[in-house]
């Protein structure tokens, strides 16, 4: 699969099969993730894999209904900022390098016929502080988000879609 089908192909997936994802697959998605860009080539990202279902259920009663999907995933990956090696005259910009690995792994994902769906953590400070608290991160790490991996269930179909709107290009001016 080239990019840009991997782009105009991938969608929030919320319904999982009961395939597992292999370690090979696995690593895939997580380079994928650190192979994004970053400020300064700071890479203020960490992960945290997590296939226990008892810790699943503690992430979905942290984050609450909308992470439901993370009940029928193979996986979840929650995603963190670290603020001791982020960018310090823009101290900001770690959402900015984790969001972006988030997307190269839910690509990743994609292009290995794998379902994703990102569920957000950060800026709800109930959240961070829950899931920081259940994984015993350090003061230093903040919880960005948790994105569910799993094979989508049979007859779910990824296909493309033509979303752009002209409406919202502006050239050279407003």
């Amino acid at each position: 699969m080239n990019t840009l089908d991997a782009i105009f192909t991938r969608k929030s997936v919320r319904d999982f099969s009961d395939k597992k994802i292999s370690d090979e697959d696995l690593r895939t998605i997580l380079r994928a993730g650190m192979s994004g860009p970053s400020a300064v080539n700071t890479r203020p990202w960490h992960f945290v894999v997590v296939k226990d279902e008892d810790l699943i259920n503690k992430m979905v009663q942290v984050n609450g209904r909308a992470a439901g999907p993370l009940w029928g995933a193979d996986l979840g990956i929650m995603v963190c900022g670290d603020l001791d090696c982020a960018f310090k005259p823009a101290p900001g910009y770690w959402v900015v390098d984790s969001s972006i690995a988030c997307q190269n792994m839910m690509l990743a994902a994609r292009d290995l016929g794998i379902g994703s769906v990102m569920l957000g953590t950060y800026p709800q400070e109930e959240r961070v502080l829950g899931q920081a608290k259940l994984f015993g991160v350090p003061d230093n790490i903040v919880p960005f988000a948790i994105i569910a991996f799993g094979y989508p269930v049979e007859g779910d179909s990824f296909e493309e879609r033509d979303l752009y709107e002209e409406e919202r290009v502006h050239y050279d001016k407003w």
